[in-house]
């Protein structure tokens, strides 16, 4: 911390000796269990036993810039980096629940909407009454966001400095806008108290995040609000007219938290945190997601930021225009063709695969696309879909629309005559061959077995099932994902709607 940034900040803790070491988490104001009524809700009796049982661990977080977006059709951000690989550690699928007001994440949690906040609450003994906290992963502060003047790139350095808030005696008779259930408002009424003056606290309701709120300050809808400082930081760099430098609170743990009848998950999250705390790839996400300005403010500026605008990739008006072909929701095509190309109309795999949706030059063929056109987006699209609209009316016997789709996409990926020899083996083996889930896509994985490649029922021998069965599963999982994050807005109305689990 610079010398500067140091001194002032221990004048704000020698104003007073009753600070409250209270704030929030990488990405948000969090809750305060004493102003919702937590303590009366009986937590639900689920522990790491019955976790795994169902194959899923559901983590509640927030949609921000950090914690969890969408950027150029790739999910990312640092609590669902961090999630992936706890899920993964713990050997579960990762379900995300989105937490549109704050204010709730707690009684959420209680209630068995989700097994883990990893949302980043900081650690109070307020929250420890009823909740527990995982060893914390980070730590930071709480600062005043304010705006600087609007001609401040004309001016010198000393006299922005005059305009801004350095010594929070200043906030006595400032109205600062913060969240009542947050621990921004608890630790302002604590800082009135200690400079002997009020600072007018102004409550917004539970809906907007700590980011909203930043917007606010920078669009001069509001003059100062109270944020924690990674957070801050991040967003001064994407509106360099915030300042952010004056703090207003020591350092505080950031930590995720679990039900206090959950004593198995907090052990394996603990041990989990101690590992990834000796590993290089710990630090490397953190700086990914906080440290390095030039790749979130490369993001600020894009587009195809969900924050921005709401779009996936450059090719929307040409999803929801192919979409409509096969009746799907825009976001499930985007959500294939993430998988197939991550979006670049160039790629090309081993096996001769090309463009958008990894059409092979035989599929073009079929359907009247020169091989030499399969780079041009529509093109591509157009063959592509066209396939898709075959596979469907082969899989129009599947009664459940959800399921069918699911046969759909695993025929795209590995071929429809594999598909069929899975159902065959399902039907042999007592399973449902008209219901994909837990059914046929197990015998999809067990055609790369000798013992089930050779069996008389099977016609097109050894498959690679471990893709298809993974591919589906990973196309409707980000599929769930887009929705979560894109507004459906103008599009086709689907013919079906496919539930995010493979």
């Amino acid at each position: 911390m610079p010398d500067f940034f140091l001194s002032r900040f221990l004048i704000v803790c020698l104003l007073g000796m009753g600070l409250v070491l209270s704030g929030c988490s990488s990405a948000d104001d969090n809750s305060d269990p004493r102003e919702i009524p937590v303590e009366e809700i009986e937590p639900v009796d689920v522990d790491l036993p019955e976790i795994a049982e169902r194959g899923f661990l559901t983590a509640l977080t927030s949609y921000s810039s950090t914690s969890y977006f969408l950027y150029r059709g790739q999910v990312m951000g640092y609590e669902y980096e961090l999630l992936e690989r706890l899920a993964d550690h713990l050997g579960l699928e990762l379900k995300i629940e989105v937490v549109d007001n704050m204010d709730q994440i707690i009684a959420m949690l209680l209630r068995g909407e989700g097994d883990i906040i990893s949302h980043g609450l900081t650690v109070t003994s307020q929250r420890q009454k009823v909740v527990r906290f995982a060893e914390y992963h980070t730590t930071t502060h709480q600062v005043l966001v304010q705006r600087k003047p609007e001609n401040w790139r004309e001016m010198k350095l000393h006299e922005i400095e005059e305009t801004l808030i350095r010594d929070p005696i200043e906030l006595i008779g400032k109205k600062v806008y913060v969240r009542r259930n947050s621990s921004y408002y608890r630790r302002l009424q604590n800082l009135s108290e200690e400079i002997g003056g009020n600072i007018e606290i102004v409550p917004v309701d539970g809906g907007p995040d700590t980011e909203e709120i930043i917007r606010m300050v920078a669009d001069g809808e509001i003059d100062y609000t109270v944020a924690d400082q990674n957070i801050a930081d991040i967003n001064a760099a994407y509106q360099p007219i915030l300042d952010v430098e004056t703090p207003v609170s020591f350092n505080q743990r950031i930590a995720w938290a679990v039900r206090p009848n959950s004593p198995e998950l907090l052990e394996a999250v603990n041990a989990w945190i101690a590992e990834m705390k000796r590993s290089t790839d710990y630090y490397v996400l953190y700086n990914k997601y906080f440290k390095n300005s030039r790749a979130y403010r490369r993001r600020a500026r894009s587009e195809y930021l969900s924050f921005n605008s709401g779009k996936i990739s450059e090719y929307d008006n040409l999803l929801k225009k192919y979409s409509e072909r096969i009746g799907w929701d825009w976001r499930l095509l985007a959500a294939q063709i993430y998988h197939e190309s991550q979006f670049d109309p160039e790629a090309r795999s081993w096996a001769g695969a090309r463009g958008l949706m990894q059409v092979m030059p035989s599929t073009a063929e079929d359907f009247g696309v020169d091989v030499s056109e399969l780079k041009s987006p529509e093109e591509n699209l157009d063959a592509g879909t066209a396939y898709l609209q075959r596979l469907q009316a082969r899989w129009e016997d599947i009664p459940d629309p959800d399921q069918r789709t699911r046969f759909v996409l695993a025929s795209f990926n590995v071929g429809q005559n594999h598909v069929e020899d899975a159902r065959r083996l399902a039907e042999k083996y007592d399973a449902d061959p008209d219901v994909w889930t837990d059914s046929v896509d197990n015998y999809i994985k067990l055609k790369s077995n000798p013992k089930y490649y050779n069996d008389p029922v099977v016609r097109y021998g050894y498959a690679r099932g471990s893709e298809p069965f993974q591919y589906v599963r990973d196309v409707l999982d980000t599929y769930q994902m887009y929705r979560d994050l894109i507004p459906e807005g103008e599009q086709p109305e689907p013919a079906e709607q496919v539930a995010a689990t493979g």
